[in-house]
Formats: structure tokens, sequence, C-alpha cells
């Protein structure tokens, strides 16, 4: 297994909200772990969202005696909600905070990945795919329609978010399961980055360089060279 990770306050914000972590040796009872997560909130509430929602993530799962990605992911998700809670209800300079998260694991052939918000997942081969769904309020238009996937990467609401760890009692993450192929790569990103960049645009730079290294460093370029109003964090695994 080969990763690579980046993250880049982009062009026009004072601070970078953003938070990464990669592990590919054992957290825990996972085999490795991979997090993306994208704050939210006033002045540096964000930034310490996203931060201490990637710490909790990894105390407890390091701790959790399950042997179940999707159970371990979930229950970490869940106290990363609730201490989140806690600490923008003791402390007024939190109030409002939250963050997206997206998880993977890599056990064997297979990827599990855990969401909540618009941070993202996707495999890689021959064509992208987005495994994740997401939690905004344009994702929600184009499912009904009244959006293509387009212009809801450049609508003036792209950034409203239905889902959070954060900010309500109970946060629910979407689960996924997939197999592998030969050849696959895994980007997870914040949406500092798939706003930038369409689908074939992100395509196009993994499959044209050299390394993996070089395939995130482009990507944050192209991101910044397009705007680059947001952080940009950007992770890619080659199983």
């Amino acid at each position: 297994m080969k990763t690579f990770s980046m993250t880049d306050k982009g062009m026009t914000r004072e601070m970078n909200q953003d938070s990464v972590f990669t592990s590919e040796k054992p957290i825990g009872n996972l085999p490795n772990l991979f997090v993306v997560a994208d704050g939210m909130g006033g002045h540096r509430a964000g930034d310490y969202a996203s931060k201490y929602a990637v710490e909790v993530l990894i105390r407890e799962i390091a701790g959790d005696e399950g042997t179940e990605p999707p159970a371990i992911m979930q229950r970490a998700i869940e106290a990363a909600n609730r201490e989140l809670l806690s600490e923008a209800e003791t402390d007024p300079r939190y109030h409002g905070m939250g963050t997206t998260v997206v998880l993977a694991v890599i056990e064997g052939s297979t990827l599990w990945t855990a969401n909540v918000g618009d941070s993202r997942l996707y495999l890689i081969d021959e064509q992208i795919q987005q495994v994740t769904r997401d939690h905004s309020l344009v994702a929600e238009m184009v499912l009904k329609g009244e959006l293509t996937n387009e212009e809801a990467r450049v609508h003036r609401d792209r950034n409203i978010i239905t889902r959070a760890v954060g900010v309500v009692d109970h946060v629910q993450a979407d689960i996924y399961e997939h197999k592998l192929q030969e050849g696959s790569r895994v980007l997870m990103c914040t949406d500092g980055l798939s706003n930038m960049l369409a689908d074939d645009e992100i395509l196009s730079i993994v499959k044209s360089q050299r390394d993996i290294v070089e395939t995130v460093e482009r990507l944050i370029q192209a991101a910044n060279d397009n705007g680059g109003t947001d952080n940009i964090t950007a992770i890619v695994i080659e199983p």
C-alpha cells in the first residue's frame, strides 16, 4: 500500500479548517485508517472542530474492541459528535461549530467508507466513481432533477450541508462497502477540491501523473489555479 496526503489553505481563506489523518498501520482492530474532515464555524471554531473530531475518532477506534469496521466507524463518529456538542455547550467560542468527516479502511480487497457531510471518496481506475453521497442542499436538488452535477458544483448554495458532526444530538454516517479491483486508486478530499475541479478533470490528473505524490500535488495546484476559494485537502491511496 502507498499513500500520500496534503492540505492547503487555498487562495482566499485566512486559515485552514481542514484536517487529515493517515495510518497504513493498524489503529485498534482496524488494519489502517484514513480520515478527512472539513470544519465549519466562525473564527477558529471550524479549525478546532475538524482537529478535535479527528482526535476523538482515532482515540475511539484505537480503544474499540469490536471487529466489524462499519460498526467501529459509526461508534467513533457518534463519540466525536457527542464530544463536539459538549465542547460547544461549555465554551461560547465554539457555538455553532461542526465538521464533515469521511473515513476509509482497506481490509484485503474490501474498502469500507463512512461519511457525514460533503467531503468525498472516489474510486479511480479508467473511470472515476464517487462512492460517497454528499449531504448537501445542492446534492438533494440534483436528486430531485432540479440541478445537473455541473450546475451543483458551481451553485451559490453549494457550501450548505445538511448533515455534519457536532450539530445535532444524533448523527448517522452513510457506510459503503466496495471490492477493490487491481490498479484502482482511492481519492479522499474536501469540497475545496471537488468544487474547483470537475470529475473528468480529477480523472485526467490522476491518470497522467507519475506517482501519488505528484498526483496529490497536481490536484491541489489545479484547484488553486481554478480559484482556490476554499481549503483543499486530498489523500490518494494505492492499495
